[in-house]
């Protein structure tokens, strides 16, 4: 074959590549830019859908009452009773100030004391956000960091508290001196009733659970064979209010830690929710008219206006009936329980009569 035939052919074959490398060049272009502008399309949505649901969920945040929001195309209409404030050009609401913040209130315990209905009562509250379940982050997923820990929390407005409740922090060795290097200035609550009607109430929860079959009695978790106090049973454990509080007073003063009468909190609830209203350093805001008491649990229910049903009862397990347990198992008990009551009463500087 000639040497210019070659030439040739090598030509062509360059050209040929060069073309095709054109080719694929524009075409990878052009997919970069649909990819780009389908990202862009996505990141817009996903930032109108973020910011309807700021609004949706969290306007009361900075507007009180508010009885209906339109949003369309990024703008917000909100229709207001005499209590709340336009959304408008003169108003001060912005996105930005509704945020995950770590708490500024905890509910440190107890278990099976009244903890979920406190919580559940302080919702009514304007300027308090509640995270929903327990986070558990102080006890068990420490390690997970504060950032974790704070994206368990609701979002709130700058003039609203953020609160949670978790009853294992108050019987975990570790947790008082981890929530004093989260904040040393939070407001710590703690819901205390009677430690003998507070082990029956725990151990009814867990036959309701199916964690004891049916021969399993209350005697025979709380007395050992030699008839002394089982303390290594949790149900009991727990209720040695001085012994665990003592581990927080170390850390905390007095002064940082309200202690609520979880069986008042029941008789009485209003009475104890403007105490811990006071606590916060919050306007009583909490209408009494819409807690009532339900004569046939014995538990407090909240009413609901424009809602169906148009009240809220907690759940089946508040207010039903203890699992049984015999006078003498009972006496023992307080007895048990009698000096470690008066030590907690000197600590706190406040007298149950249990």
């Amino acid at each position: 074959m000639r040497s210019g035939d070659m030439k040739g052919r090598a030509k062509k074959q360059r050209n040929l590549f060069l073309r095709n490398a054109v080719l694929v060049f524009l075409i990878i272009c052009l997919f970069l830019t649909y990819l780009a502008n389908d990202f862009k399309t996505e990141l817009s949505e996903w930032t109108r859908f973020e910011n309807e649901t700021l609004l949706r969920e969290e306007t009361d945040a900075s507007l009180g009452n508010v009885e209906y929001l339109d949003l369309r195309m990024g703008h917000s209409r909100v229709l207001k009773n005499k209590n709340s404030k336009a959304l408008d050009g003169t108003s001060n609401f912005n996105i930005s100030s509704i945020t995950r913040k770590l708490p500024n209130a905890i509910i440190i315990g107890v278990k099976k004391c009244g903890t979920r209905a406190l919580l559940e009562y302080l919702r009514l509250h304007p300027n308090i956000k509640a995270a929903g379940p327990e986070p558990h982050f102080f006890d068990r997923y420490y390690h997970m960091g504060l950032e974790w820990y704070r994206q368990k929390m609701p979002r709130s407005g700058v003039d609203q508290l953020t609160i949670e409740k978790t009853p294992r922090y108050f019987v975990t060795e570790v947790v008082p001196e981890r929530i004093y290097n989260m904040s040393k200035t939070i407001k710590l609550i703690l819901v205390v009733r009677n430690p003998v009607t507070r082990a029956l109430s725990d151990f009814t929860q867990a036959v309701s659970k199916g964690e004891y079959n049916s021969s399993v009695t209350f005697q025979s978790r709380a007395i050992r064979r030699d008839g002394a106090i089982n303390i290594k049973w949790s149900a009991v454990n727990i209720g040695l209010y001085a012994y665990h509080l003592k581990r927080w007073l170390d850390i905390f003063p007095l002064e940082s830690i309200h202690v609520v009468d979880g069986e008042n909190l029941i008789r009485n609830p209003v009475q104890e929710l403007n105490v811990v209203q006071n606590f916060l350093g919050i306007d009583i805001q909490i209408p009494a008219e819409i807690i009532y008491m339900n004569a046939t649990k014995g538990f407090p229910c909240i009413l609901q206006q424009q809602k169906t049903p148009p009240f809220r009862c907690f759940r089946s397990s508040k207010g039903r009936q203890h699992s049984y347990a015999d006078k003498k198992t009972l006496t023992l008990l307080r007895n048990f329980y009698e000096p470690y009551n008066i030590d907690f009463y000197r600590m706190i500087k406040r007298q149950f009569f249990w």
